[in-house]
């Protein structure tokens, strides 16, 4: 089995974080690599001495690499996932895939022409704890599942000013966090169908009331399932939270519970805990190096011959709420 040739569009921090996962596994080898920063490049570069820095997505294309790696600014996303695929690229792309479900719709259908692998960095999903905690409910553990609860507040905020803009973004918070709450409680839910959507945005303090000019730096949204679920989430940048990071994902169900949480404010550690009255058992805790799981599983189903995932169109119904949640 020969190893992928991966293509690097955006090597920041988060897209070196994953290349450096992605080689770790030894899946595929790095080819080129490409960043508007010659600074971003050049690190890029020491973790693949060998791979041919370039100026563009077109000259990236052009070393003709089996995938390429994403990790840009979203309103680039839905465009640059695009011109990979139908240049005959699998992809692996940071979230979210578009900024509206039409951009994401219009990536899926594109791989689905093209028979490439694509993927998003869904990365909670791969947490030792959430798929622990999906494992439970998938077998009824937790009896009749009624109520999800989810929270993702960052009380730094992201320190590029494109995540601010919505031209560029697309959305704030819920663009950036909530997906990932959204995915997670469709995911382990095996995706029911999402019946109704309430939602209120707020930036600086104040109810964004339809302004297009902001974007949201705290949101609430109650989805109604059609299993008759309720889901609640809430998330948000800079928030006085007393600490880096408030993350959890609580499941209540007729026969039990289950949660994940995140440590002393940590990003990265999350301890799972499964429920029944007043007791206990832990599902996962630290160290869980999981962060770049997501992309080093691409690029080993790209190595095994995977061609287009008909459960990418998932990809889609996550991008449906957000919309419904923006009100779009």
């Amino acid at each position: 089995m020969s190893r992928p040739r991966l293509g690097f569009l955006g090597t920041g921090w988060i897209g070196r974080h994953r290349m450096a996962a992605i080689l770790a596994s030894g899946a595929a080898e790095a080819v080129g690599i490409a960043d508007p920063s010659p600074e971003m490049a050049a690190e890029a570069a020491k973790l693949a001495p060998g791979a041919a820095v370039v100026g563009s997505l077109d000259e990236l294309l052009a070393l003709r690499p089996d995938g390429v790696v994403i990790a840009t600014p979203s309103a680039l996303h839905a465009e640059q996932s695009i011109r990979a695929l139908q240049a005959g690229a699998a992809v692996f792309c940071q979230k979210p895939l578009g900024r509206t479900a039409a951009e994401a719709r219009a990536v899926v259908e594109a791989a689905r022409g093209a028979d490439r692998l694509l993927a998003v960095d869904l990365s909670y999903r791969h947490t030792e704890g959430m798929r622990r905690i999906r494992e439970v409910i998938g077998q009824g553990g937790l009896g009749h599942l009624f109520a999800v609860d989810l929270t993702f507040h960052n009380a730094y905020g992201p320190d590029k000013p494109w995540f601010r803009d919505p031209a560029l973004s697309g959305g704030g918070c819920v663009m950036d966090l909530g997906v990932h709450l959204v995915d997670l409680a469709l995911w382990v839910l095996d995706f029911p169908a999402v019946i109704d959507v309430s939602s209120a945005l707020f930036a600086g303090g104040e109810p964004l009331a339809g302004r297009t000019d902001r974007v949201e730096d705290y949101a609430v949204a109650t989805l109604t399932l059609a299993t008759g679920a309720v889901v609640r989430l809430a998330c948000s940048w800079n928030l006085h939270a007393g600490r880096d990071a408030v993350i959890a994902a609580e499941f209540q169900g007729s026969a039990g519970g289950a949660a994940l949480r995140n440590e002393n404010g940590s990003f990265y550690d999350f301890t799972a805990e499964r429920f029944r009255g007043t007791a206990r058992e832990t599902l996962a805790s630290p160290p869980d190096d999981w962060g770049g799981r997501a992309a080093a599983d691409w690029a080993a189903r790209l190595a095994a011959g995977a061609r287009f995932d008909p459960s990418t169109v998932k990809l889609v119904a996550v991008a449906q709420v957000l919309d419904r949640i923006y009100g779009r």
